[in-house]
């Protein structure tokens, strides 16, 4: 992988850390603001709870992707700095895929009384993508780690 492409990779994770911090800082509160009045507290306090726990392990993860394609960057990428990232990134999309699982009644309720199923099809989503990511973190961390193992096997043959 040439560098520009990892240096386009790199300026697509920060934008989207932008975005969400963005989102996190302003829409959330204003969203909390607007609705606060409508909807009884023992089923907002946990949606927000849940939306702001998960974006410690969000911005983890977000930090490791720089961190892995620095490693690609520096020809580094066969090593095992990059099967931590990728078992860390892993880690972070199955916290954020947990923390949805446990809010997750509170959306349905909250989807029930305003009687709009979209508010559940959005916490749903957001628990299969971040499956997705975690599995497939999962499958190139175990495909990383027999490159290597084969890599250092052939470098002893040699």
């Amino acid at each position: 992988m040439e560098r520009g492409t990892t240096l386009f990779l790199k300026i697509t994770v920060c934008l989207i850390g932008i975005v969400v911090l963005a989102m996190v800082c302003i829409l959330l509160p204003i969203i909390a603001h607007e609705v606060s009045d409508d909807y009884p507290a023992h089923l907002l306090y946990p949606i927000f709870i849940v939306m702001y726990c998960s974006v410690v392990p969000f911005f983890y993860a977000l930090y490791q992707s720089l961190r892995l394609l620095g490693y690609i960057d520096k020809k580094e990428a066969f090593s095992d700095l990059s099967v931590q990232a990728l078992k860390r990134i892993k880690y972070c999309a199955l916290t954020i895929s947990l923390l949805y699982v446990a809010g997750f009644p509170f959306f349905f309720m909250l989807a029930d009384k305003d009687d709009a199923p979209g508010l559940a099809v959005i916490g749903l989503v957001i628990i299969f993508a971040s499956m997705v990511i975690a599995v497939f973190a999962a499958v190139l961390q175990k495909l990383l780690k027999k490159a290597i193992d084969i890599k250092s096997e052939n470098d002893l043959t040699v």
